[in-house]
């Protein structure tokens, strides 16, 4: 599919530079068709970076799946959200109704935010739209940023590049991290929970033990890991989140805590010192609750997955050792 889509949008031809305004975008279509959690919060900071750009706008979403709905709830200027069945074989008429849904509506401004996916390519193609960003990142994009590999930079620097090319000015402020937005009312709650859980006024390590296929570290791995944490920070107190599956890698040897609601899991994340996690959608999201991340890594792309911002660090533990990796949470908590 990618040989076949490589050369879709080949023949779009740009507005003449200078031909639009800021206050000319005023409906934006993003496009990310992923049911994925990891991924719909990866988007989040594109969307904060078009509403920097557009503050007057309305954005639409093109997602897979329902995640979207708790990622960007607090976004208010997220207007609609379409979304695609995560079984499209089951929901035939469903899917064929979102995909021609993209006909019906005319956009300022039309986004792929996975340059790899080539239903957005087909999708961005598709839409009626002034702007079309294809996703395609500029080689000098990649000369001038070290860090454009990364999942949720590159399309910003992509959409900055383009923009400037049709006159916009040149846009060189710091890349916006992932944020969930979880509201003041959020956070309290979350340390309701978490204090009803420690019982005491010691500062708090989070780590979350599971992951998917070839990135789940093991049971050894995890308990051996979780006693040096235990020798290392005394001071701390230890919790593990629980996955959906409720299991535990180190046999629920710590105080731990189960959710499925993704805000409710945010804002308690929100309320610790650190999160300590393999590369998985969760990390993500204790990311997009500003709370500092530790990311291991050993199958995935660190570079083009790794937590960034809040003083987060990702760790590829092929070619690093336990104490290496209590020194990069040594540079989080003291």
């Amino acid at each position: 599919m990618r040989n076949i889509t490589k050369n879709v949008g080949s023949s779009y031809t740009e507005p003449q530079k200078g031909s639009l305004n800021i206050e000319d975008i005023k409906r934006v279509l993003i496009i990310r068709p992923n049911h994925r959690l990891g991924n719909q919060l990866l988007l989040t900071p594109l969307v904060q970076e078009v509403l920097n750009s557009f503050p007057n706008c309305e954005i639409d979403l093109f997602v897979k799946g329902g995640v979207a709905y708790p990622v960007f709830e607090n976004y208010k200027q997220v207007s609609k959200i379409i979304q695609l069945p995560r079984k499209p074989f089951s929901n035939l008429f469903k899917y064929a109704k979102s995909w021609a849904s993209i006909k019906s509506n005319a956009y300022d401004l039309v986004i792929n935010g996975d340059k790899n996916s080539s239903s957005g390519r087909l999708l961005t193609n598709l839409a009626k739209a002034k702007i079309k960003v294809f996703g395609d990142v500029n080689e000098s994009i990649q000369n001038t940023y070290s860090d454009h590999l990364h999942i949720s930079k590159y399309p910003i620097y992509n959409l900055r590049y383009n923009l400037h090319r049709l006159g916009f000015a040149r846009n060189d402020s710091p890349i916006p991290v992932l944020d969930i937005k979880l509201t003041d009312a959020e956070i309290a709650k979350g340390k309701t929970i978490l204090d009803d859980i420690i019982k005491n006024d010691k500062k708090t390590i989070c780590i979350y033990t599971n992951a998917t296929g070839d990135k789940c570290y093991s049971e050894t791995w995890w308990e051996t890991f979780y006693e040096r944490l235990k020798t290392e920070y005394p001071d701390f107190n230890i919790i593990e989140m629980l996955p959906i599956e409720n299991i535990s890698k180190i046999n629920f040897k710590s105080l731990n805590f189960y959710s499925q609601d993704i805000r409710e899991m945010a804002c308690i994340m929100s309320n610790t010192s650190v999160f300590i996690a393999a590369d998985n959608g969760v990390m993500h999201l204790a990311s997009a609750a500003l709370t500092p991340c530790v990311g291991f890594f050993s199958v995935t792309n660190e570079n083009i997955y790794a937590p960034y911002g809040n003083g987060s660090v990702a760790i590829n533990t092929n070619h690093t050792d336990i104490n290496d990796w209590i020194k990069s949470i040594d540079g989080i908590l003291r």
